[in-house]
């Protein structure tokens, strides 16, 4: 039994102050609401001053701490080892497009963590693929040479086509969580009604799509929304286009970089406002450089970035992600888009669990996998739970690297 106790403990609905999780197991057993000794046999962890909050879960992750998912050998064993010092505790691999080779080596990882998951690590969930099927004039940092319209379309001189990226996934179909559209491609509506039956989440980005053919692909079965306002034209009054469309239909979850850069934080609130915690999915978009000083060099998909105090740029200059970890992300809807600490459990964890169908992840509930992450004071991760297991101590951080 493993009880963390005396902190702020975020539920879905409210704070219980100084209450104790009680974790059996991988589940959680309890919710304490009264303040009480425990046995010294007991393992305990202090939360006093501090929040206990359900762990974070990101949907759009390239990388951290210098390792790209595209990257060959054991990428994702190495993210996902990092990512619980920034409180994940599940999350999405993310890949921009890339020839099938790459693809068909990222899923294998991805099939590999899945099936065999690792004590101490973040949870791999299926893949999130920033696909190859997305608008070249809206690619911003996306390889141009990698971008294909959907299949059924003539693809001339291509070094490989669109049937090669469609086997690819179909070999892999239990490894892909969300697949990212420009659903104003032609065939895009169709690929969109294909993946839905397919049973992926389908999401809208990378896309100029005016406000009719994102809702047309919304009735198609699309139900998410990549990187709200990124590489999507301006809302507008009199043409709402895609970001219109996704603001005002319901049962759309909507992707937003919470970095303060990406979309002003007034912007976020906007977002907030129109579609609750409940329809916002906070990410961060991060890339190898995530973790790394000001002017580190990473990759992005095989390509050079430079981290900035902002974001991530490629050589030229094009914004290529960001360099926000989650546990930054909710301390920014917290501090700068003047959210509850409710509602910003809620969009980094919550929220994005049940966008995947994982009703037992993302929140603190009897019963529930205990991921779990605890903030101090400052709002700092101190310790992140995985199943039940101490992923990550800063207190012995060292020890539980290795």
């Amino acid at each position: 039994m493993l009880v963390i106790g005396a902190g702020d403990v975020v539920l879905r609905d409210r704070i219980v102050r100084g209450g104790s999780v009680i974790v059996d197991g991988e589940r959680i057993a309890a919710i304490d609401e009264q303040p009480r000794d425990w046995p010294a046999d007991v393992q305990r962890i202090d939360a006093a001053g501090g929040f206990v909050l359900p762990g974070f879960v990101d949907v759009h992750v390239h990388g951290v701490a210098g390792h790209d998912v595209l990257d060959e050998g054991e990428a994702l064993a190495f993210i996902a080892a990092r990512l619980p010092q920034f409180g994940v505790t599940a999350f999405c691999p993310t890949t921009v497009a890339c020839p099938p080779p790459a693809l068909r080596r990222v899923l294998a990882q991805v099939r590999a963590h899945r099936n065999r998951p690792l004590k101490r690590h973040a949870r791999v969930l299926g893949a999130h693929l920033e696909s190859n099927f997305i608008n070249p004039t809206m690619r911003g940092a996306q390889p141009a040479d990698c971008l294909r319209l959907p299949p059924g379309n003539p693809e001339t001189g291509a070094a490989f086509s669109s049937d090669d990226i469609m086997a690819v996934i179909a070999d892999h179909r239990d490894d892909v969580c969300i697949v990212t559209i420009a659903p104003e491609l032609p065939g895009g509506l169709d690929l969109v009604k294909r993946f839905a039956a397919m049973g992926v989440l389908v999401s809208l980005g990378h896309s100029s799509a005016d406000f009719a053919t994102a809702n047309a692909a919304f009735d198609a079965g699309a139900r998410h929304a990549t990187h709200l306002f990124n590489r999507m034209p301006p809302l507008g009054h009199r043409e709402p286009g895609l970001a219109g469309a996704v603001l005002a239909r319901n049962e759309v979850t909507a992707e937003l970089i919470c970095d303060g850069h990406h979309v002003h934080p007034s912007v976020v609130r906007m977002a907030i406002a129109a579609k609750a915690a409940a329809g916002i999915v906070a990410i961060t978009d991060g890339t190898a450089g995530s973790g790394l000083p000001v002017g580190s060099c990473a990759r992005l998909g095989g390509r050079p970035i430079t981290v900035s105090r902002e974001a991530a740029f490629l050589e030229d200059g094009t914004l290529a992600g960001s360099t926000l970890t989650m546990d930054g992300a909710f301390r920014m809807l917290l501090d700068r888009a003047g959210q509850s600490a409710v509602d910003a459990a809620a969009m980094c964890a919550t929220t994005p669990a049940r966008a995947l169908n994982l009703p037992d992840r993302g929140i603190i509930a009897p019963g529930a996998r205990a991921d779990l992450v605890v903030l101090d004071g400052d709002r700092r991760v101190a310790y992140t739970c995985v199943g039940g297991h101490v992923a990550y101590s800063r207190e012995h951080a060292g020890q539980m690297r290795a």
